[in-house]
């Protein structure tokens, strides 16, 4: 053997071998140890990059899911949902101070004064005007719910079944919400057929001359009620009873 190629290119050995320029080969155990853990991380790495994607992009994927309302607009005036619900809350707690809190002094009075039981579910809002369903009971009217009308922080009006004990009343109630134009208020009292009816009459807005002439008993136990005009009649048709609460179901015309 050649003097000094053992310590060169001889096998293992205490000294170990080593590469030209004198620095030591790492053994095939020790290159697979070295490549793994650079493997290992980059892959940490990866992990960590993949990481900070997702979280940096989590508000804009939460922004295409469905989103709950808001409960104050940038304003600072709260959501109509929200002055609704808390109304309703109020009313259920017979807490008049925190009513009047969201509410003008006359629909707490309507609210507080009515023997309405709680409705039962919340219909939701469109543009500032709520509705909270009955779904387990029958109301008199078309109504059958509580209607809210909400402007800025408070509940400015409110629509909701009236229980009326005389049938002239749940007439007059009906006349008058149809010279108002207001739709829901005539529910209250009268059944969608009965409203709707009252399209088709001559001068909505009082330019017609109207006569209440009284109610008069009907077979069925119902009542019928009598505006008359110059030139005929409008007959408003009533059912229920003083216990329950009395409605308009339909309306006719007499012409002269």
């Amino acid at each position: 053997m050649v003097p000094g190629r053992a310590a060169a290119h001889g096998s293992d050995g205490a000294a170990g071998p080593r590469q030209a320029g004198g620095k030591p080969r790492a053994s095939g155990r020790a290159q697979y140890e070295a490549m793994r853990n650079r493997w290992l991380l980059r892959g940490a790495a990866g992990t960590a990059a993949a990481a900070a994607i997702l979280l940096t992009s989590a508000p804009a994927m939460a922004h295409g899911a469905p989103q709950r309302p808001a409960t104050t607009s940038q304003t600072g005036v709260a959501a109509p949902a929200t002055v609704a619900n808390t109304l309703l809350n109020a009313w259920q707690r017979r807490n008049r101070a925190a009513a009047l809190r969201v509410a003008t002094p006359a629909v707490v009075r309507d609210l507080f004064t009515s023997p309405l039981r709680s409705p039962d579910v919340f219909r939701g809002c469109t543009g500032n005007v709520c509705r909270f369903a009955y779904t387990s009971v029958r109301t008199p009217g078309g109504l059958n719910a509580i209607v809210m009308v909400v402007s800025g922080n408070k509940v400015t009006k409110i629509y909701m079944p009236r229980f009326i004990t005389k049938p002239a009343n749940a007439a007059k109630h009906l006349f008058a919400a149809w010279r108002a134009g207001d739709r829901n208020r005539g529910l209250e009292v009268a059944t969608p057929a009965a409203v709707n009816a009252l399209r088709w009459v001559r001068g909505p807005k009082g330019t017609v001359p109207y006569s209440f002439m009284g109610c008069s008993k009907a077979p069925k136990q119902e009542f019928r009620c009598s505006y008359w005009y110059e030139g005929g009649a409008m007959h408003m048709w009533v059912n229920g009873s003083a216990a329950r609460g009395y409605q308009v179901y339909k309306i006719t015309f007499f012409a002269d």
